[in-house]
């Protein structure tokens, strides 16, 4: 598309504001966050619409048809083959176009609009029995319209088939502006159902022209995606213009509604996960399986898996689920697949618990992201060229082939990977014939894109001669479709370029893809990102400190977009995007904002931008993506990388001083903390709360009148030496919230690590002074994790802190003693930020390495020792930092050796340290918290205990359900009874 001068953009906007009743956005930030998918591709959008309805889609495109503008339809944004991205008016459908208009049980059929997530269809059709059969990993957030624009399959279509099998009726609008009903069967003229004149007329000459190529033309395979399915036009095929549709990638109409078919489905599920020596023998396994009518056949290899617990012996895996009836029936329908299959494996495992299914399902849906990042025999990041961290990237994604066939197959296309220097790691529907794969292309250099190039000429050719289709699941896009002549030839190309002029001649919907495409090496996203690493303050060890490295590493799975988590997940990302439901506002939306910060070409501010300010400002720093996100965006450490160079020699928000040095101002208040508590129940602390841009609901928590630090050296002078003497010594850091604001927590953990024969050592610090010397300066300032300087992005003072600490506790830690945090932010910080803003400092990763959570420390220290019984069922909600950076096993152990019964909620509870205390953040701090957390605590019954190890946790607890929550020590220390 030709570049338009301002005053055209500026009359397309005031049209496009005027027609549509729907959003028009022509900002930098909105556009950016569309300018990718999950592709390698990238391309600029003109504006983004969010129409409201079919009438809001005719309009716009009435106006982009009278100024020449393209469209491009746009569901999730998970496409893995450019069709996703465009450069004229994009449609976003998320925002409103995503009800379920109707759904039939009796028939089994639902009526839905394009933006309808495909969970959310799922569950509506649960409660009847049924479900909708394609399946793709990304279900919990792809769209319905881009499954029926890529005809999407999944992992259970050797059941239920492609989306096409499931697709009876579209309703779609022309570039032109024409009304097509599209169905199955003919007219009294011979011609498809429900088109207009000129279609009705164009199509039926094109097909009865071609009939002869159109019966022939087809490889006859379960898994044939690319290009246009003319061939379900024929007469013996039904005349299905629907199911011909299906997989047209926007190119042809755009979708404003479609009816569905649904299936039922079976009453239990048993998982039968065959362990093969190799891929290969998993491969050539995999069809012969087909007649005892699985539901799925998916297939991995060690190289994706690695030490994943579960599985069983074996170097490759297929997953077969069986339904049946009753558990009872798909439990001895697995075991007789398993018997059937023994002579060709190693082991098996069956799974009939619901939770363990899922644990392995989640393997196997969060390959897409795990697959683009490569490690090398010894379990480390491998880098093909040093500066690449092993990253590896789609293109080759979804090759099918005869499911018979894919044992060949598989080793050819190994041997082709050798051949050109290459590595990926396939899995994915071995049943139908169907890999996955993501390839360690180097798409950053000239050489590396040849490489690209060439690789997939040969590989084209390599699919060809194995009778299969370039496409198995995600459709050609940019990526496959300048290769569609190689495998339809250059006839039957042509008819699909005929097909396109038909429906478009003004080439306006989704020019580029599929048909007359763009070339496979062109519009790649990572050409504008900047050649040599940006200046940055952390260490980025995953990403060889490049910063573009780090950001490039979100590949548009989207799995924070996530509108709920998973029954009996702990899963953390992305609270603010359950929040507000913004793209902006997700983990993906913040990683295309800094991608195209760094490029330069839509956000053109630098480090100064506004629109990546904004973005972020929602994030609650909560580490959840970094656990969480298949490939392991950080964005708190971005956010923090960010606001460091934004506000670097700049004024900065007041909370930025209030809460981002806490510790600091915490430390001289000390002295005066009944004072203070006082002052904070007066009208006074509405003042202190607007001068320090703190959320006006928010009450201030009161200070301890005796800090840990206090009561610790009080207790040494009353007893002369600690309890435990005899025990090994473990050194308890005194953080913040503890030391000024918890210390009850801290004098419950000195009780039980005692108990259990520990001896606990607070580092050195001045000793507590009274009377007047108290108010004098200290010389010795507290030791810091720094965590609220690193959250705020002050990280030339966190940096500063965190050496001092390093100072004080390198002779301590020296020998190996384990440094014991009770609060599980500080304890995250030391392990992860710490080491990563101090990477030259040996000592700072060996302190990381010592950092033990309290339970960590109990069983590894004192494994023998047992804990009081409480007996108590529990409710609360893990700490987001522990699930991210810690984890919380030996939690969950500790808590069923004291009888402490159940499992805590996953998510965050929102107040995340200073974030929910910043003014304009209550509301977004409350949904969070109502996400997960108020309603597990609102649901436990009198006598559970709520536990929350985190300070903020107990506080947003205290300030929303009016129910305190505990820290575990406190709730053993309680249980031992009273101290002898």
């Amino acid at each position: 598309m030709a570049e338009r001068t301002e005053t055209e953009k500026r009359n397309l906007a005031k049209e496009l504001a005027a027609a549509v009743r729907g959003e028009v956005s022509f900002a930098a930030a909105d556009r950016a966050l569309m300018t990718m998918d999950a592709s390698n591709y990238r391309r600029v959008p003109l504006a983004v619409v969010a129409p409201r309805d079919a009438e809001d889609v005719a309009a716009a495109l009435r106006v982009c048809r009278e100024h020449a503008v393209p469209v491009v339809p746009r569901g999730g944004g998970t496409s893995i083959a450019g069709q996703a991205t465009g450069v004229g008016v994009v449609l976003d459908f998320t925002r409103h176009l995503n009800r379920i208009v109707s759904l039939d049980p009796a028939a089994r059929t639902a009526v839905v609009q394009p933006g309808v997530i495909l969970d959310d269809l799922r569950a509506a059709a649960g409660a009847h029995g049924l479900t909708f059969g394609p399946d793709p990993s990304t279900h919990s957030r792809c769209t319905l319209g881009g499954m029926i624009g890529n005809n999407s399959c999944g992992s259970h279509s050797v059941a239920w088939g492609t989306t096409a099998d499931s697709v009876r009726e579209l309703e779609l609008l022309t570039y032109g502006g024409e009304h097509v009903r599209a169905g199955r069967g003919t007219d009294r003229t011979g011609a498809p159902t429900g088109l207009p004149p000129r279609l009705r007329d164009g199509v039926k000459a094109l097909v009865d022209a071609e009939l002869a190529l159109l019966r022939t033309g087809y490889p006859d395979l379960p898994r044939r995606i690319s290009g246009y399915a003319l061939d379900a036009l024929l007469p013996e095929a039904g005349t299905d213009l629907a199911r011909a549709l299906t997989g047209s990638e926007g190119t042809l109409g755009v979708l404003t509604e479609a009816t569905v078919r649904l299936v039922e489905t079976p009453a239990a599920r048993a998982l039968a996960v065959l362990g093969y020596p190799d891929e290969s023998a998993a491969a050539e396994a995999a069809h012969t399986l087909l007649p005892h009518r699985p539901m799925t056949v998916e297939g991995m290899a060690a190289d994706l898996v690695g030490d994943a617990a579960g599985l069983p012996k074996g170097g490759a895996w297929l997953f077969v689920e069986m339904g049946g009836a009753s558990p009872g029936e798909a439990a001895a329908r697995a075991e007789a697949l398993c018997r059937a299959a023994a002579d060709g494996t190693t082991d098996h495992t069956l799974v009939t618990d619901p939770a363990g299914q899922r644990a392995l399902w989640r393997i196997r849906e969060d390959a897409s992201g795990t697959a683009t990042r490569l490690v090398d025999d010894g379990g480390t990041a491998r880098a093909s060229g040093a500066e690449r961290g092993g990253e590896a990237w789609p293109g080759w994604e979804d090759c099918a082939v005869p499911p018979a066939r894919l044992g060949p197959y598989l080793r050819d296309f190994r041997a082709l990977l050798a051949q050109h220097g290459l590595r990926g790691t396939p899995y994915g529907h071995f049943g139908d014939g169907c890999i996955h794969i993501r390839i360690d292309f180097d798409l950053l250099t000239d050489p590396g894109i040849r490489r690209f190039r060439e690789f997939s000429y040969d590989l084209g050719e390599l699919v060809v001669a194995h009778g299969g289709s370039l496409s198995g699941e995600h459709g050609d896009g940019q990526a496959r479709a300048e290769l569609l002549p190689k495998m339809y030839g250059p006839e039957l190309v042509g008819v699909f370029e005929r097909f396109k002029s038909l429906w478009d001649p003004a080439a306006g919907l989704n020019p580029g893809m599929l048909v007359r495409p763009a070339r496979l090496d062109e519009n790649l996203r990572f050409a504008p990102l900047p050649k040599n690493p940006v200046p940055v303050e952390f260490g980025y060890p995953h990403d060889h400190g490049d910063f573009s490295a780090a950001v490039r590493r979100c590949v548009g799975v989207a799995k924070c977009r996530n509108t709920s988590t998973a029954p009996g997940s702990a899963d953390v990302m992305c609270p603010s995007f359950r929040a507000t439901g913004e793209e902006q506002h997700s983990t993906r939306g913040r990683a295309r904002l800094l991608h195209e910060m760094l490029s330069g070409e839509v956000i053109t501010d630098g480090w100064q931008s506004p629109e990546v300010r904004d973005a972020l400002d929602l994030c609650l720093s909560c580490k959840g993506c970094r656990s969480d996100c298949p490939v392991g965006v950080d964005m708190a450490t971005y956010k923090a990388e960010f606001l460091h160079h934004h506000y670097e020699g700049r004024l900065r928000p007041a909370a930025h001083y209030s809460m981002g040095r806490l510790p600091q101002w915490l430390h001289a208040a000390a002295p005066v903390a009944p004072a203070l508590n006082a002052l904070a129940r007066t009208p006074l602390a509405a003042v202190g709360k607007r001068l320090g841009g703190i959320a006006p609901e928010r009450p201030i928590p009161a200070l301890a009148t005796e800090t840990f630090t206090r009561w610790w050296w009080h207790r040494r002078r009353s007893t002369g030496a600690p309890h435990g003497t005899s025990g090994r010594t473990v050194v308890l850091w005194p953080d913040t919230f503890t030391n000024h604001l918890s210390p009850q927590v801290g004098h419950a953990a000195v009780r039980v690590l005692e108990a259990a024969g520990l001896r606990p050592l607070l580092p050195p610090t001045a000793p507590p002074r009274t009377g007047m010397s108290a108010l004098l300066p200290r010389r010795h300032r507290p030791l810091c994790c720094g965590l609220t300087y690193v959250s705020t992005g002050q990280l030339d003072r966190a940096r500063a802190v965190m050496r001092r600490t390093v100072d004080v506790l390198s002779p301590l830690l020296r020998d190996g003693r384990p440094l014991v945090v009770l609060e599980p932010s500080c304890a995250a910080a030391l392990r992860t930020d710490l080491p990563e803003l101090l990477p030259d400092d040996p000592r700072a990763a060996r302190l990381a390495r010592s950092v033990r959570t309290f339970a960590q420390a109990l069983e590894e220290l004192a494994p023998d020792w047992h804990p009081p019984r409480v007996d108590r069922p529990v409710a609360g909600q893990t700490h987001c930092h522990q699930h991210a950076v810690l984890g919380d096993a030996a939690d969950r152990r500790l808590r069923e050796r004291a009888g402490l019964t159940g499992t805590l909620a996953g998510g965050c509870c929102g107040l995340a340290g200073n974030f929910g205390f910043e003014r304009g953040h209550y509301d977004v701090s409350v949904s969070c918290a109502e996400d997960q957390l108020l309603p597990a605590v609102r649901e436990a019954t009198p006598d559970t205990e709520v536990l929350a190890d985190g300070f903020s946790c107990r506080t947003q607890l205290d300030h929303l359900a009016h129910r305190p929550g505990r820290h575990l020590a406190v709730v053993l220390a309680e249980a031992l009874g009273e101290e002898a």
